[in-house]
């Protein structure tokens, strides 16, 4: 069973890996604003590297395991499918590993990815826990071995594992190598610059958008109140095209830009529609999504304006 959503959960001691990336960093700050002791691992310790992940777990006994460290780029893991294979799937083994290994074991939050749910025809959306997993990607599948190894540690060793499947999600520093910084940035900079176009990929795809300061929020409340072995969708349960997101950035800009497809930004395969439920997290942890789009594309704009801004001066 899990905790109810009214018990009082105190601050604990938290582990994070991958602390200090996009959702990293957002988190990290969340958890010590709740007062969390928080101890951040990041590129300086190869989660691959069984013994010292094993050490570092040992020297901190934490009560939380936040386990983000991950190749995370959908559409460079067509060219480096060992390396995300690698990472993904052999990381997650040594930090459930190095969790085991702890007395008392700590809860593991296991971020996966909606990824892992594949292209879906439309009649099955939105998707809720129980669809069949289907990855299309390699870094789907990676992510869908990584929760197995999870399964596993729960089911045969008793690691306390909880598994949290984020849909897309979009804030204030994350990589332009992503689509809706990356909009963000070539509009900002056609703006700045003068010029008429903006180059875009597949304008046509829909994806269910969470703000990241939201996701974090709902990854603290899995690991309160979320049952071990179990899988939460993190999701708004709204699709929007990513032609959609490109017009209210202009809108929010201030400028009207023509939206130029460019070949070089299609992707091998895009699912076409990605749309979840969140109706399980919400009555398990009473999380709902508090950030609207408006907020989230403003934000992620105003980063980039001034980024440019401080290239120029």
């Amino acid at each position: 069973m899990g905790r109810r959503v009214t018990d009082k959960v105190g601050p604990m001691r938290a582990f994070v890996t991958g602390g200090k990336g996009f959702v990293g960093t957002w988190l990290v700050s969340h958890l010590q604003e709740h007062g969390d002791e928080v101890v951040v691992v990041d590129r300086e310790l190869d989660v691959c590297d069984g013994a010292a992940m094993s050490t570092a777990l040992a020297e901190v006994a934490p009560d939380a395991v936040y386990h983000l460290a991950a190749v995370s780029h959908v559409g460079r893991s067509w060219a480096e499918p060992e390396q995300v294979i690698r990472v993904n799937v052999l990381g997650t083994l040594h930090v459930l590993e190095a969790a085991r290994r702890c007395r008392p074991m700590p809860r593991v939050l296991l971020v996966s990815s909606a990824e892992v749910y594949g292209a879906l025809d439309e009649s099955a959306l939105p998707t809720d826990e129980d669809t069949p997993l289907a990855p299309v990607t390699p870094y789907a599948a990676s992510k869908a071995a990584a929760e197995f190894v999870g399964v596993q540690a729960q089911l045969g060793n008793g690691v306390p594992v909880i598994r949290v499947r984020p849909f897309n999600h979009v804030g204030p520093g994350q990589a332009s190598s992503f689509v809706v910084p990356a909009l963000a940035r070539r509009i900002i900079e056609a703006r700045r610059q003068g010029r008429y176009t903006v180059k875009v990929g597949n304008l046509s795809p829909r994806r269910d958008l969470t703000d990241v300061r939201d996701v974090v929020r709902a990854y603290r409340l899995v690991i309160e109140h979320g049952v071990p072995g179990d899988v939460y969708n993190v999701c708004s349960g709204r699709a929007w095209s990513i032609g959609e997101v490109a017009d209210r950035l202009l809108d929010l800009a201030g400028t009207r830009l023509q939206l130029v497809e460019d070949p070089e930004l299609l992707r091998p395969v895009d699912v076409p529609v990605v749309l979840g439920d969140p109706a399980k997290i919400r009555t398990v942890t009473g999380w709902t999504p508090q950030i609207d789009i408006e907020r989230t594309l403003a934000d992620v704009l105003e980063e980039w304006d001034r980024r440019a801004a401080d290239t120029t001066t």
